[in-house]
């Protein structure tokens, strides 16, 4: 089984006997552009079900670490600062990093398919639900700060103008498939915000009422917007370093 998810996957998971189909029909120049030979497993459900672990295994550090976010936030303590410091241990600990949801064809779905093939077994899958609770309910606690951040300069939500950076739901890709940041669109619209984006990955993009193009990202634009908000962290959104982004416009009011 292949994730096409990725263009150099680490490893390719098959079963005996698609493996030995694959060896069969497999040339040099192919082995060459996967990176490394497939793994054979005893069977196509062991194959789907490595997949479905690593899937897992991400949507629920994900989520916890989500969740730290949530209770940092309530202690008035930084979850980047504690995450990063945790990482310095040098063994046991993998950093995961907080954000407004999940995003993408697998890691916000394929769990699910495990979920509900368990459920039909009488048996519940308790750390996929937990992580999918906490990880979708993200977007309305983006949505929630900005409110928040709004309330702080005298303004509400209704009415205000709010730019998005970024719409795809990982950085330096243009796909949007299951983005958090439609989720974000979708809540803010119901409040009465007024939105546009940029993303120089996502020209366009057409959500249900909503559609729009991405806007040029200028001082003009920045200071013109109630809130900013970065979605998604394009390379391109490095305030330490992109042009198109004058550190001296990173104020209070822009969070």
């Amino acid at each position: 089984m292949i994730d096409y998810a990725q263009t150099h996957p680490d490893a390719i998971y098959l079963s005996e006997d698609e493996a030995s189909m694959y060896l069969q029909a497999t040339t040099t120049s192919v082995w060459a552009s996967v990176g490394q030979p497939p793994v054979p497993v005893s069977s196509t459900a062991a194959a789907e079900m490595v997949k479905l672990l690593e899937n897992t295994f991400r949507a629920v550090n994900i989520g916890l670490v989500n969740e730290v976010a949530l209770m940092c936030d309530r202690l008035g303590l930084n979850v980047w600062e504690v995450v990063e410091a945790a990482a310095t241990k040098p063994y046991g600990f993998m950093p995961f990093y907080p954000g407004p949801g999940l995003g993408g064809h697998c890691i916000p779905i394929d769990p699910h398919y495990l979920s509900w093939k368990l459920r039909t077994l009488n048996y519940t899958a308790r750390f996929i639900e937990l992580a999918a609770e906490v990880n979708s309910s993200m977007p309305a606690y983006a949505v929630s700060k900005i409110a928040a951040g709004l309330n702080e300069f005298r303004k509400a939500v209704n009415g205000s103008l709010v730019l998005l950076l970024g719409v795809a739901y990982k950085p330096n890709v243009a796909d949007v498939r299951e983005s958090p940041a439609l989720d974000i669109i979708h809540l803010l619209q119901a409040q009465g915000a007024e939105i546009t984006y940029h993303d120089p990955h996502v020209p366009r993009l057409t959500l249900d009422d909503f559609t729009a193009e991405s806007m040029p990202l200028t001082a003009v634009s920045l200071q013109n917007a109630d809130c900013v908000v970065i979605v998604t962290n394009h390379a391109a959104f490095d305030t330490t370093s992109s042009p198109n982004i004058p550190r001296s416009l990173w104020t209070p009011a822009m969070r």
